[in-house]
């Protein structure tokens, strides 16, 4: 989760973008900071992970270790996202972000060294390769922020 440092161009850094028009063609894209829950069982990742997203232009509103925490966060803190660690030590990431999803219906992404298994549990998930770059991550938030936004 080392940021690439490189410029970024055209990719949006997250995807809450409104078009505004104002008298004429085109118009400009506002972006909107997102909220973001952390679930990452390594401490020094999601500290990391917390420090590349408010670099990003997020506002990271927890880091929690397992799923009853995360539980917990998400009702208090009510996020727009969660970055979840798949493989979470104590118990499963994936049975993580369903048992948030109880709570509220909360867009989510995973994160994983194994990438093939989370799909063969959640063919529909977005998931980030460990380890990525701040573009892989950027990229999947896009994806997750769009794919989800009509399920929700």
């Amino acid at each position: 989760m080392v940021p690439d440092g490189g410029a970024v161009g055209a990719e949006p850094y997250d995807c809450i973008g409104i078009r505004v028009n104002e008298g004429g063609a085109g118009g400009e894209v506002v972006r909107k900071p997102l909220r973001i829950l952390v679930v990452e069982d390594d401490a020094l990742m999601g500290v990391l992970l917390g420090e590349l997203l408010v670099d990003m232009g997020h506002e990271v509103c927890a880091i929690e270790v397992d799923e009853a925490g995360a539980a917990a966060a998400a009702a208090l803190h009510k996020p727009d996202l969660m970055i979840v660690d798949a493989t979470l030590e104590k118990s499963n990431g994936i049975g993580a972000g369903e048992t948030v999803n109880l709570v509220g219906s909360i867009r989510h992404l995973f994160t994983s060294d194994d990438t093939l298994r989370v799909k063969l549990l959640r063919p529909d998930a977005v998931v980030v390769q460990k380890p990525f770059v701040e573009i892989e991550l950027a990229r999947a938030i896009t994806r997750t922020m769009a794919a989800q936004a009509n399920a929700i």
